[in-house]
């Protein structure tokens, strides 16, 4: 339960992470440095779409985690995907000359590391009877 709890509040803050991207109008992305607000304006749909699935996979995983759905384990899965999409056209395809640094670089380890826990967990609680 504690784990769910976590989990859930770290999917949350990816969730505003998301939306304050996606919802960013023109004067919230004025006040964002260049780079930031090129790389958030050239970001091709289905990069935003991979993120959205990311991070709404992960929330509604984490609720069913929290009310004991064996069906937390297929949304986390879900999920992972849209991580893996994410983070490869973050990683490989955007032409962003921004220096993230060493917390991005965590960051950036930590999603999908959390994400594939995520899908072990609700896997033994599958396994072993206190998912439904």
């Amino acid at each position: 339960m504690v784990v769910a709890i976590l989990a859930l509040i770290w999917n949350i803050m990816g969730v505003m992470a998301y939306l304050g991207q996606a919802m960013a109008g023109p004067d919230m992305l004025a006040q964002m440095p260049e780079e930031q607000r090129l790389m958030i304006e050239n970001r091709p749909a289905w990069a935003t779409g991979a993120f959205a699935i990311a991070v709404w996979g992960g929330l509604i995983g984490c609720i069913l985690l929290l009310i004991k759905k064996a069906s937390s384990y297929m949304i986390f899965i879900v999920s992972l995907i849209g991580v893996i999409i994410q983070m490869t056209y973050n990683l490989f395809i955007a032409e962003s000359t921004m220096d993230y640094g060493p917390g991005a670089i965590v960051m950036t380890l930590m999603i999908p590391l959390i994400s594939i826990y995520l899908i072990y967990i609700a896997k033994r609680g599958k396994t072993e009877g206190w998912l439904n």
